[in-house]
């Protein structure tokens, strides 16, 4: 009995050795961390001059705002002031009056709106200029005197988007030329407004322009131009922007198969029109 034990537990001496080994490197492991942070010393970082660093360089470059607010920007040392009619400046011109990217894109984004200044105030207004910017700017403001610029409507007064030429929708606050000449061309198109909430349909005007000119707008349905849906021909159609070419096919179709609309309830037989569409088309559409 004690034989076979002895034989299994027994260990030859090359096994030795490597035990002997295997302990040795087991050991160097465990200790090399040890001798590592004894041989090299972390430098330690001085966090005060890199504060000292990091001041001086932002106070040296300036820095610009980002896009949800006003910019912070110094004015820049080779800024070079001058008269300057604010009024479609060109964007390197506000770039020598010491005004970042940032500031002049916003401003280009005011005037690509339809945006205009009327008075040195109207400049203060633009969101991204700094009280600093407009005090240093103000006395070099040279907005011409006069009549160049379209007297706006007094307040109170509405104008009616549906019979007014482009000269008086110019004076309601808020409308540009351009975006006058955009709102007769669609007005043109479809027939005239039945609602002051179409104007958001002309390109251009979102949700911030339409709550601009809203109130200095009015519609008079009368001048709204009507359609007999039941000799309407494709063309006639194609007026709509609310309807593609299969449903202005399907119209037709439909009466060439069924005989003529009675109300716009009978469009609702269609298919491919849904009551969006025919809420959109009602006010243009008549019957006899």
């Amino acid at each position: 009995m004690k034989a076979p034990v002895k034989n299994y537990l027994s260990v030859t001496k090359k096994e030795w050795n490597g035990m002997v080994v295997l302990i040795i490197l087991i050991a160097l492991i465990l200790a090399a961390p040890y001798a590592y942070q004894t041989i090299r010393k972390d430098n330690t970082i001085n966090f005060n001059e890199f504060d000292k660093a990091a001041a001086m360089l932002t106070k040296a470059a300036g820095t610009d705002g980002d896009d949800n607010g006003p910019a912070s920007y110094t004015k820049p040392l080779n800024a070079t002031l001058f008269a300057f009619n604010p009024n479609n400046l060109p964007e390197a011109d506000w770039g020598k009056l010491g005004l970042s990217p940032h500031q002049v894109k916003v401003i280009k984004n005011y005037e690509a709106k339809g945006g205009r200044f009327y008075s040195k105030e109207d400049v203060k207004k633009i969101y991204s200029l700094t009280d600093a910017d407009y005090q240093r700017l103000e006395p070099y403001i040279n907005l011409p005197a006069g009549n160049n610029y379209t007297k706006k409507a007094a307040p109170g007064e509405i104008i009616d988007i549906n019979s007014a030429d482009s000269a008086k929708l110019t004076m309601v606050r808020g409308i540009g030329p351009s975006f006058a000449r955009r709102i007769i061309r669609y007005r043109e198109r479809i027939g005239g407004f039945y609602s002051k909430e179409q104007l958001k349909e002309v390109f251009g005007i979102d949700e911030t322009k339409y709550a601009e000119i809203k109130n200095g707008v009015a519609v008079n349905g009368n001048h709204v131009t009507k359609l007999n849906v039941n000799t309407a021909t494709f063309d006639q159609l194609r007026r709509f922007p609310y309807l593609s070419f299969k449903q202005m096919n399907a119209i037709i179709e439909y009466h060439n198969q069924h005989g003529d609309y009675e109300s716009i309830a009978d469009m609702k037989n269609i298919a491919i029109l849904d009551d969006g569409i025919l809420r959109k088309i009602e006010p243009y559409l008549v019957f006899k």
